[in-house]
């Protein structure tokens, strides 16, 4: 199993470009179900959670083509087999997302309960409470969900909380659907404006996506269509709060700071220089920064993707900030590896309290989640002398290349096999 040895330190500066967003990316993939002519993709990114959904509409009937340097072709034509096992959706929630486009484009799916990083309880309860409120017939059973229905019929669906993947479901179930369909409480996230932006060049009349009231009129059938990736928001700030934390200057590409306001607003109140081009966002960091609090919370305000890592940062800042998270209920398993390296981080329920220490020190260190990984590479960059990062097969599924571009900033990274 591979490891990430870092040694801390070094200064991180130049430039680098930013990867397709993975959680745009997944639902997307999906969406290639909805049709039976070809969908062409760009800026997707190479990630272990790409390569399973791949595999997972492979087995489906669906042919996977490489069409360019960070481009796929995917025909649907020839689906016949609307099932997700479960020995490859175990490993990655979004697997729940092949539900409602197969349940639209065939009237049945057979999918399995899905896996993913533990770090909560995120039922997919409220994706089939709003498919059988479209007239689908669901049971669950043996670990599987079976949904069949002759057509769906347009409906309003009001989701008990904001879900991101199952405003994309319900959306991509909507779009086949007879009459219209109107989802309140909907998710803002850009990534379910650009998978909306992506079912409209199919045919799809949406309106409304990135606000919390939904609008979809079913039409009979979708065509073939061509589509760009969103940049990945969450790397983006990753790498920000990277270079943050060592002092450093970077320049990030491929990007755009219309996705990562509330991150950008937070790198500023920690002392940090921001300025930002139409693709591209510079940061200059101080020698030290400041403490800053957050509390996760639905978009736009700040992601709970990017807690780790403020956390992380917040470790060796100047004063005590307090991390409050709202989302998920077992988000801090990153705190007790990051006091292995020396930060002084107290858990109250969802609250922690971290004051900053005058530097960290390299450890062993074990990665129990995709965002709790990035945090402690953060860390590791930071911390004297060598930091081993145990389990970095979560990093592999949302980061691409990430110790190659690391690299190329300057950090010493290297992956141990």
């Amino acid at each position: 199993m591979d490891k990430l040895l870092i040694e801390g330190g070094a200064r991180l500066s130049g430039e680098v470009a930013m990867s397709g967003a993975k959680n745009a990316a997944l639902p997307i993939l999906c969406a290639s179900l909805l049709c039976a002519e070809p969908m062409r993709f760009s800026n997707v990114p190479q990630l272990n959670d790409v390569s399973t959904m791949l595999r997972l509409i492979a087995q489906m009937g669906v042919t996977v083509t490489p069409g360019g340097e960070d481009g796929l072709i995917l025909d649907s034509q020839g689906l016949d087999n609307p099932t997700a096992p479960y020995d490859l959706v175990k490993t990655m929630r979004a697997s729940i997302l092949v539900l409602g486009p197969l349940l639209a484009r065939c009237g049945e799916a057979k999918v399995s309960l899905p896996g993913g990083c533990a770090i909560g309880a995120r039922p997919v309860d409220q994706h089939i409470k709003g498919l059988q409120a479209m007239g689908a017939q669901i049971r669950v059973e043996n670990g599987y969900i079976h949904a069949t229905a002759a057509r769906l019929k347009g409906a309003r669906i009001v989701t008990d909380m904001v879900t991101v993947t199952g405003t994309e479901n319900l959306m991509m179930a909507a779009v086949l659907a007879d009459g219209e369909t109107v989802i309140e409480n909907a998710a803002r996230e850009p990534e379910v404006v650009d998978l909306a932006n992506c079912l409209i060049a199919m045919g799809a009349r949406i309106k409304g996506a990135g606000s919390d009231n939904i609008m979809i009129q079913g039409v009979e059938r979708l065509h073939g269509a061509s589509h760009s990736i969103m940049p990945d928001r969450i790397e983006t700030g990753t790498y920000l709060c990277a270079a943050a934390v060592t002092g450093g200057q970077v320049r990030l590409t491929n990007t755009s700071a219309l996705y990562v306001d509330s991150v950008l607003q937070k790198l500023r109140e920690a002392g940090c220089q921001v300025s930002a081009e139409r693709d591209a966002i510079e940061l200059v960091a101080p020698a030290r920064l400041k403490a800053v609090s957050i509390r996760t919370s639905p978009y736009p305000a700040f992601p709970t993707d990017m807690q780790a890592q403020f956390m992380a940062i917040n470790c060796v800042a100047e004063g005590t900030a307090v991390i409050r998270e709202t989302i998920f209920e077992n988000r801090f398993m990153h705190a007790v590896e990051l006091i292995r390296l020396g930060a002084d981080i107290k858990i109250e329920a969802n609250n922690a309290l971290v004051t900053g220490v005058a530097h960290l020190d390299g450890a062993t260190v074990m990665a129990t989640d995709l965002r709790a990984s990035a945090s402690l590479v953060i860390a590791g960059l930071i911390a004297q002398g060598e930091t081993l990062i145990e389990r970095i097969y979560h990093l592999d599924r949302g980061y691409e290349r990430i110790e190659q571009k690391l690299t190329s900033l300057g950090a010493k990274v290297s992956r141990v096999r």
